[in-house]
């Protein structure tokens, strides 16, 4: 049975060339359209007409978004480059296209390619599950970002209710770079992010949704990375939030894993201020390649070298922190996370509060080992109306020195033995 492709080349002469050789000679494929920009090769790969396609690298919006519809759609892709074009062969290698041919290959050489690519999709990564089928969608392969990075990445997560996770996130980030480790913060949380705010920036042009953009269209490197994150100090950069909490579909979790792979090149240290809902139910739609408001706080979960759980010190705060550990074990399957204990103190749990908090989370979460922060308002108050760190307006805050000690144990191994 010939395997049906669609076209989408941008030089006409070259498509109907290459659609003259397929159609004279038996290959195993057949052209069943021809297509003229990305907007019509996505409309015949929804339709279920074709099972692979041959692009151009050149193609116009051709870029991850458009890669993951395909993918979805069950399309394998082949793509087309000049011989001599070393830059669209590294784009189409970020974006994730592994079959990549010289424009002049033969007929023979791309059919062989197309069925290879086909071959490779059906038994690849299983992807995700389609839920109306139950079938695997194939998953866009991971982009080829160059030789790989040797940062750390840290995520900082947390149930619903403030628990304090943008406080921690901001806290490691400034002691850490206070250490001298050059540390990217980086605010992932798609119902909008504080983290400028906190800081005091005037310019609040959200930094990671540029970054998502480049990322997308292959785009991003460090220089481009570097450019986006706003220098605080020597040593730590803030790749700044969605001000906005309806702008989240910006936020693509593919794009996102894809900035946090590049901030391993640019810093020896990112930690990143993810939201805090995990749950998946977009994915039920009947658009499986729909945006996931949560798709960025699981991209960074899972792109993590450690997490960092963050929960309340009260009846409250710890009953959410139990929950959402086996949360966060269902949605990042393996994940051992360090968990930090927040605002811990003796007005509302009566007596020792870190021992009595530690046998809770011993018995119903089965943490054997936590670590619990004071809670310092009047430090943070001090802070916060200046925009400034904890270190800069309350360098003595108890608060302080514990996030100092958990910084200097989260950094990676190579820095600390310096």
């Amino acid at each position: 049975m010939s395997l049906p492709i669609v076209t989408a080349v941008t030089d006409a002469a070259v498509e109907a060339e290459l659609v003259a050789a397929l159609g004279r000679g038996d290959y195993g494929v057949t052209v069943v359209r021809r297509c003229v920009d990305v907007v019509e090769l996505l409309t015949a790969a929804g339709a279920g007409t074709a099972r692979a396609a041959v692009v151009s690298a050149d193609l116009r919006r051709l870029d991850r978004d458009a890669l993951t519809k395909l993918a979805a759609a069950r399309v394998a892709v082949v793509g087309l480059v000049a011989a001599d074009d070393q830059w669209h062969q590294q784009l189409l290698q970020h974006l994730g296209v592994r079959f990549v041919l010289p424009v002049d290959s033969s007929p023979d050489a791309i059919a062989g390619m197309l069925l290879t690519a086909v071959s490779s999709a059906a038994a690849g990564p299983a992807g995700v599950a389609d839920p109306l089928s139950g079938h695997r969608v194939p998953a866009v392969p991971q982009s080829d970002p160059g030789p790989a990075g040797a940062g750390r990445i840290v995520a900082v997560w947390g149930p619903t209710g403030a628990p304090g996770r943008t406080t921690v996130a901001v806290g490691l980030a400034d002691e850490a770079a206070r250490l001298g480790v050059a540390t990217l913060l980086v605010d992932a949380d798609p119902y909008g992010g504080v983290i400028a705010q906190v800081l005091g920036m005037i310019d609040e042009s959200p930094g990671i949704a540029a970054a998502v953009r480049l990322d997308n269209q292959g785009r991003l490197g460090m220089a481009e990375l570097a450019g986006l994150a706003r220098s605080l100090s020597p040593t730590l950069r803030v790749l700044t939030g969605l001000v906005r909490a309806d702008r989240w579909p910006e936020l693509r979790g593919e794009s996102v894993g894809g900035v946090l792979e590049c901030a391993r090149k640019l810093a020896p240290l990112t930690v990143v201020d993810c939201g805090f809902c995990l749950e998946a139910d977009e994915e039920i739609s009947f658009d499986t390649v729909a945006p996931r408001r949560n798709g960025a706080t699981l991209a960074a979960l899972e792109a993590a070298d450690v997490v960092v759980a963050v929960g309340a010190g009260d009846p409250v705060g710890v009953q959410r922190l139990v929950r959402g550990l086996s949360e966060l074990a269902d949605a990042v399957p393996g994940v051992e996370p360090m968990v930090l204990v927040n605002k811990v103190r003796s007005t509302v749990i009566p007596g020792n509060p870190e021992r009595e908090i530690a046998a809770a989370m011993q018995r119903f979460a089965g943490v054997a080992r936590i670590r619990t922060l004071p809670y310092d308002r009047a430090g943070l108050d001090r802070a916060l109306p200046r925009g400034q760190t904890l270190a800069e307006a309350a360098p003595k805050s108890p608060l302080r020195r514990a996030l100092a000690e958990v910084a200097e144990s989260l950094l990676p191994v190579a820095v600390r033995a310096r």
